[in-house]
């Protein structure tokens, strides 16, 4: 095992910037997850950690040791991608004993890897057939076998999961977690998807455009968003947001909203009188209201057995809720909905960020 210190990183193709100066602590064992939007340079920064592209300026240290100008055989590290790299001509247990071999291990030795690993995975059954022979699922376990062999310092995965249908993605994902748990070896994750991110990590890095927005928890950052683009990307329905404009009378902070409705702002907002601000407020954090509240107007609604998610129009902008009760609204009916101010959030209209008192 071993930590990672990813310090200052900057990567330029040509006269394109990639990434702008990132500087990242994995701590040893953890598991880390690099989660963003598509071109938001999070599988080049992996890419570069694993020696497969050149740093152009920074740091990166694997076990304290610097490994800028280690090629990738020397720097102990595995990676799984997102096609398998699976060779079709090999079985099962010589794809995974392929790196041993090279190494130029001993053959008992390497029979004993391929087996821990196999079982492991639950691949014993498997390791005398082909890669055209397998599922997508059982593709991915022997491509994670594969890594697993050579007992990396770190492993690294590469969107490992895009590739395969949604119910085998959330199966593998409790898989990979596991597999965590049981090696606690450091593990890098990269994905667009969130919802994996939530479901893996210990330590998520949101990045946008080759920086990064905020690094924390799942639920540090579920539940204290620095900006309007986390609260947005983290979670799922996404957060909704709705403009207005901060109003600050006799101690109380209200929130106008474009039509004239007030909100109570959120516990603990800040900002000035008068600023343009978006409220957030996250779909299950919605509530039903008689006669105050957010006037909605329903457009669809989506029962799906254990909740209800309704989408709604409030003057041009779109809201989701999530209901844990049964509701049969008509499309077209008005509702109102309150928001949660204990769990609600503001932000600066202009820059996004969120204001704390």
């Amino acid at each position: 095992m071993a930590s990672v210190s990813i310090q200052s990183v900057k990567k330029q193709f040509g006269e394109v910037d990639i990434l702008y100066g990132v500087d990242i602590a994995i701590d040893d064992g953890s598991f880390t997850v690099l989660v963003g939007p598509s071109g938001c340079g999070k599988s080049t920064l992996l890419r570069m950690i694993a020696g497969l592209e050149e740093i152009t300026s920074g740091e990166i240290r694997i076990d304290d040791k610097r490994v800028n100008d280690l090629p990738p055989k020397q720097r102990d590290i595995a990676m799984v991608f997102q096609n398998y790299a699976l060779y079709p001509h090999m079985t099962v247990g010589k794809n995974m004993a392929f790196s041993l071999m090279l190494a130029k291990m001993d053959a008992s030795a390497i029979e004993a890897k391929v087996a821990r690993a196999a079982e492991i995975l639950a691949l014993t059954p498997l390791l005398d057939r082909y890669p055209r022979q397998l599922s997508g699922g059982q593709r991915q376990r022997v491509a994670m076998g594969r890594a697993i062999v050579r007992d990396p310092k770190v492993f690294l995965f590469d969107e490992p999961l895009s590739n395969l249908d949604a119910k085998l993605r959330v199966a593998m994902r409790s898989e990979i977690k596991e597999l965590h748990q049981r090696l606690k070896t450091t593990c890098i994750y990269v994905t667009h998807d969130q919802i994996e991110a939530m479901t893996m990590a210990d330590k998520i890095v949101v990045m946008r455009d080759g920086r990064i927005e905020q690094t924390g928890s799942p639920l540090e950052l579920y539940d204290r968003p620095v900006n309007s683009f986390v609260a947005g990307f983290i979670g799922s329905p996404a957060m909704n947001f709705l403009p207005g404009t901060l109003r600050r009378r006799a101690g109380a902070a209200r929130v106008e909203l474009g039509d004239g409705t007030e909100l109570d702002a959120p516990v603990g907002a800040g900002g000035n009188d008068g600023q343009p601000v978006l409220i957030g407020t996250r779909p299950e954090h919605l509530t039903l209201s008689s006669d105050v509240g957010i006037p909605s107007r329903v457009v669809v609604v989506e029962p799906t057995g254990a909740e209800t998610l309704v989408s709604c129009r409030h003057e041009g902008a779109e809201l989701s809720v999530v209901f844990r009760e049964r509701h049969d609204f008509a499309p077209g009916s008005t509702i109102r909905l309150l928001p949660d101010v204990q769990r609600s959030h503001l932000f600066d209209a202009g820059t996004g960020a969120r204001l704390v008192a």
